[in-house]
């Protein structure tokens, strides 16, 4: 039972692990999108390297955030 039991681990460990990038990526387009808007609203036109750096920090810390529980 040793042995199905790693690779039962191994196999929820790697799906987990995809999830996870699967999620970062789109939760990082849908702030893209809202960083966007709110600058938008603001009266701002920030640029391109600003808001993929806002929206990578913002990613970033949700997701070691939910890390921690």
């Amino acid at each position: 039972m040793g042995v199905f039991q790693a690779l039962e681990e191994l196999t929820e460990n790697f799906v987990a692990f995809i999830l996870m990038i699967v999620l970062s990526i789109l939760s990082f387009f849908v702030v893209v999108f809202v960083v966007q808007t709110g600058a938008g609203l603001a009266g701002y036109s920030p640029s391109g390297d600003f808001v993929v750096l806002s929206t990578a920090i913002m990613v970033g810390a949700s997701i070691l955030a939910g890390i921690m529980k």
